[in-house]
């Protein structure tokens, strides 16, 4: 199936928003939530594409990548990565994934990635793309770190450089419109 798409995360709640927004696009979805999921749906399914987050329990995206590029080597793949394993999402490159993609990544940025790949026949409407504010990813950022410390606003502030009070005051202002 030329647009089938197999999305790979173990958040579920971005897993199946993405899936929705694939899906109000034309695209058949096939979603997992891990290695061996995903492997099942490989080998099942032969989607053209797959979107892949590098960090999961159990084996890694990297292990992913390697292991269903060796079954389905046609298969062209997008990986997500948080912040700061920019060294993990080059070795995916090199491993045959097509692009990486910083999270969060929505459903634009992704077929972006993928109409770098002419053979998949996705089109982007390049000038639709607006940066993001720079206010607008500070805060971005800030909620993933805050995110990736499970809500610790202490830890988060040690791990952003800044002074606790100093967050918690960023984190009461509503995030910027773009």
């Amino acid at each position: 199936m030329g647009n089938a798409i197999l999305l790979v995360d173990d958040e579920e709640l971005f897993r199946e928003r993405l899936a929705k927004a694939f899906s109000r696009r034309g695209f058949t979805v096939h979603t997992a939530a891990n290695f061996e999921e995903a492997m099942a749906i490989i080998e099942d399914k032969k989607p053209a594409m797959a979107v892949v987050d590098l960090k999961m329990p159990g084996k890694s995206g990297l292990e992913l990548i390697a292991a269903a590029k060796s079954i389905h080597p046609r298969m062209q793949m997008v990986v997500l990565t948080g912040y700061g394993s920019i060294a993990t999402a080059t070795e995916a490159v090199k491993l045959g994934a097509l692009y990486y993609l910083p999270k969060p990544a929505d459903v634009d940025d992704i077929l972006s990635a993928f109409a770098k790949e002419p053979g998949l026949g996705i089109a982007v409407e390049q000038e639709d793309f607006s940066a993001p504010s720079l206010a607008r990813a500070e805060w971005e950022h800030i909620n993933r770190v805050l995110s990736d410390c499970d809500g610790n606003i202490s830890l988060a502030a040690k791990k952003l450089g800044v002074h606790r009070r100093t967050l918690q005051r960023k984190l009461q202002k509503y995030p910027p419109n773009k």
